[in-house]
């Protein structure tokens, strides 16, 4: 009999200092950066995000939104026996922020690691341990995407500062004989590594290059729009599906105007598509799964109904992930 993984809880954590576009407008003046709420919502959708206390890490949201996936899911800790987390700002160089996670939760002695593939980080990880459950190497999987993006942002940049918030999202996923994850399609081109990055590293004690995100807005908008449509079709296509089949779109939460094109290139309607970018802003790697919780939370998705998950990413990474709730 073929082994398939479900999805069988969710849970997410927001850190609860909420900046609206007011409020980082009026911090932003103060350091003599003119923007306004009007500018950030027209451009992007975005009208608050949530950003970390200086002595929160990605492994303390981690632990909250792990804790509530687990208990969604009717398990322990002790019953999990793999971690994969997906974020692009780990709590240290090493060791991994999976292993950190893995202490806190008392879950210890189980695989643990990260994935790093920026905003495209969770479809990276849950098509990872996806594939580990079918092989036999996992049973249950904790798959988290945890990010305190406020870190590496530059406040001097009004085209970058006011998109990305701070959260963490996360899932388990279980050994199942009934499909849950119907197909995954992942890519990369790192000719575009210089679009979106933080070009900075740690050598001797001091940080070399630039240690704060850079962004170029509309080269990522004009690839993401056109590779995020082509990832969904052939995931559908391998699912032997079509889009008629899609109950909810989860996209990555970056852009609403990406995310528009992205529904109408698919022909579904914006009632389809679970929308967080505008309260959450762009939490990276930690986005899709705080959209999914929301989504399932609040009651709009329901067991039994299939989802399409898909994020694109500095890297340049994308890829989707169809599955049956």
């Amino acid at each position: 009999m073929r082994r398939y993984s479900r999805i069988t809880g969710t849970g997410s954590c927001l850190p609860p200092r909420r900046l609206s576009n007011d409020d980082l407008v009026a911090e932003l003046a103060g350091r003599g950066i003119e923007t306004s709420d009007e500018w950030i919502v027209e451009r992007t959708g975005i009208r608050a995000r949530h950003f970390a206390a200086a002595d929160v890490s990605s492994s303390d949201l981690a632990l909250e939104a792990s804790r509530r996936a687990i208990d969604a899911a009717g398990l322990q800790a002790s019953d999990i026996d793999l971690i994969i987390v997906a974020t692009s700002t780990p709590d240290m160089v090493f060791p991994s922020t999976a292993c950190i996670l893995q202490n806190k939760l008392g879950a210890n002695g189980c695989a643990a690691f990260d994935v790093q593939a920026v905003c495209s980080g969770f479809v990276y990880a849950l098509a990872v341990a996806d594939s580990m459950i079918q092989s036999g190497a996992a049973s249950r999987a904790l798959v988290v995407g945890a990010e305190v993006f406020s870190r590496i942002l530059d406040f001097n940049d009004r085209t970058t500062c006011v998109l990305f918030g701070d959260g963490a999202g996360a899932v388990v996923l279980q050994a199942s004989e009934q499909p849950g994850i119907l197909a995954s399609d992942l890519h990369a081109d790192g000719s575009h590594v210089g679009i979106l990055c933080v070009p900075g590293n740690v050598s001797g004690g001091q940080i070399l290059g630039d240690p704060l995100l850079k962004m170029d807005g509309q080269a990522v908008f004009k690839l993401a729009v056109g590779v995020l449509e082509k990832a969904a079709r052939a995931t559908l296509d391998k699912a032997g599906l079509t889009e008629a089949d899609i109950d909810w779109l989860i996209p990555h939460q970056a852009n609403i105007r990406i995310m528009q094109s992205t529904a109408r290139k698919l022909k579904l309607s914006m009632d389809k598509v679970i929308v967080t970018v505008d309260q959450h802003g762009n939490t990276s790697a930690a986005s899709i799964p705080l959209a999914l919780d929301h989504g399932v939370r609040s009651g709009q998705v329901q067991p039994g109904q299939t989802v399409l998950l898909e994020g694109v990413g500095g890297g340049f990474t994308w890829g989707a992930v169809l599955l049956k709730m």
